[in-house]
């Protein structure tokens, strides 16, 4: 038994279809059919400093930039092909073409004056007490290498790997000290959690990397 107030059993991985699915049909005349999920922003201060670790590190592109006045949009992306590899200019404006139908796209929203404001001007998300925003994931083929190149290059390291503490994710001493989040790590979740790694973008935003071939 437990107090949980899930609904669903501590350590087990539920599929969409198991016999706990509570989502309703989808039929094909539902008046959603079509939405994707495009995007997420971030709100950056040194733009510089944040397409150096997207771009850079991260492997991303820039598929357009554009400065409205107050504050100027940089939009990236991976390009998928050999030949969007090896001809980034076209990649770009094809993505632009298509923006609204293409997925997994981040957009780095500098608002102009940021800048020159202090470290710790936006909340992250994961800052007691403003807490909501997690973190990006990205899946990775190799993790660890990624994390290593990572280190060399400067970024901080939050959360290692084979490492599955409560104290290692975002699950925060000050949500304990309200008495939310009680209960300990299910080893299930523990054993994906400790082939997962968390770094910090430059302006603290939690960026998980996920393996691509995790293993249960």
């Amino acid at each position: 038994m437990t107090d949980s107030p899930s609904p669903f059993p501590i350590g087990e991985f539920l599929p969409n279809g198991s016999t706990y699915r509570t989502d309703p049909p989808l039929p094909p005349s539902d008046p959603t059919i079509g939405y994707k999920l495009n995007h997420l922003m971030l709100r950056i201060r040194d733009p510089e400093a944040s397409l150096s670790f997207y771009v850079n590190l991260m492997g991303m592109r820039t598929v357009f930039t554009f400065n409205t006045g107050p504050f100027t949009i940089y939009y990236l992306g991976y390009p998928q092909t050999d030949a969007d590899r090896a001809d980034l200019q076209a990649w770009g404006e094809k993505t632009c073409g298509v923006l609204p139908h293409t997925l997994g796209l981040l957009e780095l929203y500098h608002i102009h004056g940021s800048e020159k404001q202090p470290k710790g001007y936006y909340t992250t998300g994961n800052d007691a007490p403003h807490l909501g925003f997690g973190q990006v994931g990205f899946t990775i083929p190799d993790v660890k290498s990624a994390l290593e190149r990572l280190k060399r290059a400067g970024v901080k390291v939050l959360k290692d790997l084979g490492v599955s503490t409560r104290e290692s994710i975002p699950l925060s001493s000050y949500e304990v000290g309200k008495g939310v989040g009680k209960g300990e790590i299910h080893t299930n979740y523990s054993k994906i959690l400790d082939q997962i790694a968390f770094v910090a973008d430059p302006d603290g935003y939690l960026v998980e990397l996920v393996p691509q071939n995790i293993q249960n």
